[in-house]
C-alpha cells in the first residue's frame, strides 16, 4: 500500500535514557569484542584445535578494529598458556658451518650466556696461569732432560766409534757426516789426496758401516723423541683439562637437568683440551707488532665459538608471546644471519645468527596482515613453507632462490610450535582460496568480522562500554547521555539500518576525537550532543565541495532538474556517487520517447557504451514487465528510447530501472508526472518494486536540490517500502518532513508508484484482459494495441507496395 511516512519513521531515535548515566565517566570501560559472535567462536576454535593447518584468516572489513580486537584476544587467551623455552644456537664442532640449537627452559637462555662467558674467562686465567706456573717448566724440564742427556750419550758413543777409526762425526748443513781424520783434527783435502787407493776404500766402508749405524741411531732416538712429545701433549692435556674440569663440573651440576646443554659442555671442555694452545697466546701491542691487532682479531674470533648466542629469550614473558609484525619483510619474519667487514672481507659466525618475529612467536601466536605479506617479496612463500614443514630455516633471500653459491651458515632449523592469525580483507581470503591450493590446507579457520551488530538494549550499553574505552585511553572528554545517543544514531546510519550498529569502529573514534575537539574548543567540560552534531556537519563539509559544485550547477539550470511542475515521459531519478570519504546523492532527468517500430526498448546509456551490465539488465527487464502487463496475445510493437540526461559518465545498477518505466509509462499513457518527486528503487518482471542502496544519501541529494531551488511543500522522493528499515536521514530533513515541507513515500509495486507520481488511478485488470476505463494501465495498454495495429498496417501496405513494384518490374521486362 502507498503510505507516506512519518518524521519518526525517517530517523530511529535512540534514547539517552538507556545508558543509565549521565556520562560515560559513570560506565566502566569495556576491553572485549563486541558484536562478533561469529567471530569469536571461529577464533576460540581455531586458537584451541592442536592439529596442523588450523591457522587463522580474520576476514573483515576495514575499520571494524580487528587488529585491535585480535591483539587484545590474543593476549588474554595467552596468559593462561605456559611460556615457551629459549632457544640458543652455539658452534658445532662437528661441522662449524651448521650451528646446533639448543632449547632451554623459559628465562635460562641469559643466564647460560652469561655462565658460559665466565666460564671461559675463568679457564683462560686458569690455563694461563697454569702454563706459565714454575711447576709446569720444572714437569717438561724433567721429561725433555731425560731425553736430551740419552741423546748426547748415543751421539758422543758414535763420536768415539768414529775417532777410534780415523774418522770425526761432523754437523753440516746437509746433515751429520763422517769425514777423515788426522788425530783430533779434520784430515786437509791435500792429505786426504795422498792416500793411497786403497787407503781411501778403507775410509769408505768405515763411513759406511758408521753411517748405517748412525741411522739406525737416530731412528731409535726420532721413536724416542715422539715418545717424549707424546708425553709433553699428554701432560699439557692433563694440566689444561685439571685447570678446566672443575669449572665444567660446577656448569654440569647447575645445569644437569638438561641433556643438549651437558653434552654440549662436554664438547666445549673437550675442544679448549685438545686446542689448549688458543689459550696460552698472549696479545700483543700493535704498536710493537704491525700484525698485531690481526692476530689478535684471530685469536678472538677463535674464543668466539665458545659463546652462545641467545635467539629467543623469553625472561620477561609471561604466558605465550602474541607477536604482531607490522613490516613482514622476509628477515623480518624467519631471521638473518649478519655479517660484518674485516679486512677487506666479509665474516660471518652463528654468532651473527638474529631472529625473525617467527622465532619470537614461537610457542604462541603471530599476528600479520595479508596485504604486507602479498606485497613484500618471499614473504607470503615463506610463511607457507615454514608452516608446511612445521620448521623454522634461517637462510638468506638469496641462497632460497639460487642466486648465492658462496658457502655461508646453514643453522640447525628449530621446531615450530605456533598458530598464525592472517588479518585481511575478504577479498583476499576469497581470491587466496580460488587460487592459491596451499592456502586452503594452511588457513582452514575463517574468522569473519562483520560490518555490523543487532541494535538490542544489551548491545547498546556495551557499545557505551566500548565508547568509555576510547574516552579513557584517548585521554578525551567524558561524553553526555545525549551525545552518546546521537553517536547510536549515527552507528545505525553507518551500518544502513536502523535495528543494526556499525562495529566500523574506526568510524566512530573518529567521531569522538572530533567531538572531543569541538568540546574542547568550547571549553565545556563533556562532549554534549551539539559537539557531536558539528562534528559530523564538519565531517562532511571538509569532504562536499563536489556535492555543492554539482548543486550549483543544478541551482543555475546547467544541469536541467525540475522540481515543480508536471511532465510527461520525464522522472527525476536518485543516483549515488562514491567518492571514496564521502558519497552523496545526485539527481538525474531520466526520458522516454516512444514511436512505432519492431526495435522495443533501446537504452541510450548502452548503445552509447556508457551503460554497465547491471544496468543493462534492469533496462532489459522492462521489456518483460511491458509484455507481461499489457500485450500477452500480441507482439509489443514499439521503439521506445530511454536515457539518463546529461550524463557524462558510465551509468551502473538497476536502482533506477522503476524510474525509467514510469518515464516509459508516463509517455505510452500520455499522463504527467510530477516533477517535485523524485524516484528510487529497481523492479522485477512482476512490477515489484525492489531495495536499493545508498537511500539515506539519495534522499539527501533530492532534499538538498530542492531546499536550493525552494521547498514548496509538494516535494519527495518515493522509496521502496522493503527501504523502510534502511532510513536514518539527517536532522534538517527529519525537521522538513514533521513541517510538512518534504515527503517520504514507500510503495511495493510499480501500480502505487505511478499512483503517486501521476494522481491518476492505475486501474486494476477486468476480466476480459483490459483495464479500468480512464486508468493509467488501460491508456497504456491502448496505445500499445494502436501501435502494433499502426505497425500492421505499414508492414502489410509496405509488403503490397514490394510485390506492386515487382510486377511492374516484370511486365517491363
Amino acid at each position: 500500500m502507498i503510505r507516506e511516512l512519518t518524521a519518526d519513521e525517517a530517523r530511529e531515535r535512540c534514547d539517552p535514557g538507556l545508558f543509565e548515566c549521565d556520562s560515560t565517566a559513570e560506565l566502566a570501560p569495556m576491553d572485549g569484542i563486541i558484536g562478533q559472535d561469529r567471530a569469536i567462536s571461529a577464533l576460540k576454535f581455531g586458537l584451541n584445535i592442536l592439529k596442523a593447518g588450523f591457522n587463522i584468516y580474520v576476514s573483515g572489513l576495514a575499520g571494524t578494529g580487528k587488529t585491535t580486537a585480535i591483539k587484545s584476544f590474543l593476549d588474554a587467551l595467552a596468559a593462561q598458556r605456559d611460556t615457551p623455552p629459549d632457544w640458543c644456537y652455539v658452534h658445532n664442532f662437528r661441522d662449524p658451518y651448521c650451528p646446533k640449537a639448543l632449547k632451554v627452559p623459559a628465562g635460562m637462555g641469559l643466564g647460560l650466556q652469561k655462565d658460559m662467558k665466565r666460564t671461559i674467562d675463568n679457564a683462560r686465567r686458569g690455563l694461563t696461569q697454569a702454563f706459565t706456573s714454575k711447576e709446569y717448566a720444572n714437569r717438561r724440564a724433567e721429561i725433555t732432560e731425560d731425553f736430551t742427556r740419552k741423546r748426547e750419550a748415543a751421539f758422543n758413543m758414535i763420536g768415539k766409534k768414529a775417532r777410534d777409526r780415523g774418522l770425526l762425526l761432523q754437523t753440516t748443513p746437509v746433515g751429520l757426516i763422517f769425514i777423515p781424520a788426522a788425530g783430533d783434527e779434520p784430515m786437509s783435502e791435500e792429505a786426504y789426496r795422498k792416500l793411497s787407493p786403497r787407503e781411501k776404500e778403507e775410509i769408505r766402508k768405515k763411513q759406511e758401516e758408521l753411517t748405517r749405524e748412525l741411522k739406525d741411531k737416530i731412528i731409535e732416538l726420532k721413536a724416542e723423541e715422539s715418545a717424549v712429545e707424546k708425553r709433553l701433549e699428554d701432560t699439557d692435556r692433563e694440566v689444561a683439562s685439571y685447570s678446566v674440569s672443575y669449572l665444567f663440573e660446577e656448569m654440569r651440576r647447575k645445569y644437569d637437568q638438561l641433556a643438549q646443554v651437558i653434552e654440549y659442555l662436554k664438547e666445549v671442555e673437550q675442544d679448549i683440551t685438545d686446542n689448549f694452545e688458543q689459550f696460552k697466546v698472549e696479545p700483543k701491542s700493535p704498536e710493537a707488532d704491525p700484525l698485531a691487532a690481526m692476530q689478535e682479531l684471530v685469536r678472538k674470533q677463535a674464543l668466539r665459538k665458545y659463546e652462545i648466542n641467545v635467539l629467543v629469550d623469553n625472561s620477561e614473558l609471561k604466558g605465550a608471546p602474541v607477536t604482531l609484525e607490522l613490516n613482514p619483510i622476509f628477515n623480518n619474519l624467519f631471521g638473518r644471519i649478519e655479517k660484518e667487514a674485516q679486512f677487506g672481507a666479509l665474516y660471518t659466525d652463528f654468532t651473527m645468527i638474529k631472529s625473525g618475529s617467527m622465532h619470537r612467536a614461537n610457542g604462541g601466536y603471530l599476528v600479520v596482515r595479508i596485504e604486507d605479506l602479498l606485497t613484500n617479496f618471499q614473504s607470503w612463500e615463506g610463511l607457507k613453507r615454514t608452516l608446511r614443514d612445521g620448521k623454522l630455516n634461517i637462510e638468506e633471500i638469496g641462497e632460497r632462490m639460487g642466486f648465492v653459491a658462496t658457502k655461508s651458515l646453514r643453522p640447525e632449523p628449530i621446531p615450530l610450535d605456533i598458530k598464525v592469525v592472517v588479518i585481511g580483507e575478504p577479498m583476499y581470503y576469497y581470491l587466496l582460496w580460488q587460487m592459491d591450493p596451499e592456502f586452503r590446507e594452511l588457513f582452514k579457520v575463517k574468522a569473519d568480522f562483520d560490518s555490523r551488530m543487532d541494535k538490542t538494549e544489551d548491545n547498546i550499553k556495551k557499545y557505551a562500554s566500548v565508547i568509555c574505552r576510547m574516552c579513557k585511553t584517548g585521554n578525551l572528554k567524558h561524553i553526555k547521555n545525549d551525545a552518546l545517543a546521537k553517536i547510536l544514531e549515527h552507528s545505525s546510519r553507518l551500518a544502513g539500518e536502523r535495528d543494526k550498529l556499525s562495529t566500523l569502529f574506526a568510524d566512530i573514534a573518529d567521531i569522538v576525537h572530533e567531538a572531543n575537539f569541538w568540546a574542547t574548543d568550547e571549553k565545556a567540560s563533556l562532549i554534549e550532543a551539539k559537539h557531536v552534531n558539528k562534528a559530523i556537519e564538519q565531517k562532511v563539509y571538509r569532504s562536499n565541495l563536489i556535492q555543492q559544485r554539482i548543486t550549483e550547477m543544478i541551482d543555475k539550470g546547467m544541469i536541467m532538474i525540475d522540481t515543480e511542475g508536471e511532465k510527461v515521459g520525464q522522472v527525476n531519478g536518485l543516483a549515488v556517487i562514491d567518492l571514496g570519504d564521502f558519497s552523496f546523492g545526485r539527481p538525474s532527468r531520466i526520458t522516454a520517447t516512444v514511436g512505432v517500430g519492431r526495435e522495443g526498448l533501446i537504452d541510450i546509456e548502452r548503445e552509447a557504451k556508457l551503460g554497465g551490465r547491471i544496468h543493462t539488465k534492469g533496462v532489459m527487464i522492462l521489456n518483460g514487465y511491458m509484455t507481461e502487463k499489457y500485450v500477452r496475445d500480441i507482439p509489443l510493437s514499439l521503439s521506445a528510447r530511454l536515457v539518463f540526461e546529461q550524463s557524462y559518465e558510465e551509468v551502473e545498477g538497476d536502482s533506477a530501472s522503476s524510474t525509467e518505466l514510469y518515464a516509459l509509462l508516463s509517455r505510452l499513457a500520455e499522463v504527467p508526472i510530477k516533477q517535485g518527486i523524485a524516484v528510487t528503487g529497481s523492479v522485477n518482471q512482476k512490477g515489484e518494486v525492489q531495495a536499493i542502496g545508498g537511500l539515506n544519501e539519495k534522499i539527501e541529494g533530492f532534499f538538498e536540490i530542492c531546499r536550493v531551488k525552494g521547498l514548496n511543500g509538494q516535494q519527495g522522493v518515493m522509496v521502496p517500502a522493503s527501504n523502510v528499515r534502511n532510513l536514518m536521514l539527517k536532522e534538517e530533513v527529519v525537521a522538513a518532513i514533521k513541517k510538512g515541507e518534504f515527503h517520504i513515500y514507500s510503495v511495493t509495486t510499480i501500480d502505487e508508484g505511478i499512483e503517486v507520481l501521476t494522481g491518476a488511478k492505475a486501474g486494476k485488470l477486468l476480466e476480459d484482459g483490459g483495464y479500468e476505463p480512464d486508468s493509467v494501465n488501460h491508456k497504456v495498454q491502448k496505445c500499445l494495441v494502436t501501435l502494433a495495429e499502426k505497425l500492421k498496417r505499414f508492414s502489410a501496405g509496405e509488403e503490397k507496395a514490394r510485390k506492386t513494384g515487382g510486377d511492374n518490374n516484370g511486365s517491363k521486362t
